[in-house]
């Protein structure tokens, strides 16, 4: 079973985007530094304020948001 709960959305908070913890560090961030090569020792180096199991949960989060299924016409690539 899947349980996210360090990912939050809050309207007052980087527009509503996904973040950790209420704080102003976003999914897209994490999942940014990552595909950009940094490990997750980096990242926590880099933001201390984060925990492991919060690049944990964002890499969880991504993999749940990719299975869902695109209604398009185009390939993509």
């Amino acid at each position: 079973m899947l349980t996210i709960d360090r990912i939050t959305s809050d309207p007052q908070i980087m527009n509503g985007k996904a973040c950790i913890r209420g704080m102003r560090i976003t999914v897209s961030l994490v999942l940014n530094l990552i595909a950009n090569g940094m490990n997750k020792t980096e990242i926590l180096k880099e933001y201390p304020v984060l925990e492991a199991e919060d690049i944990n949960q964002c890499l969880q989060y991504a993999a749940y948001l990719a299975e869902e299924e695109l209604y398009t016409n185009q390939k993509v690539s």
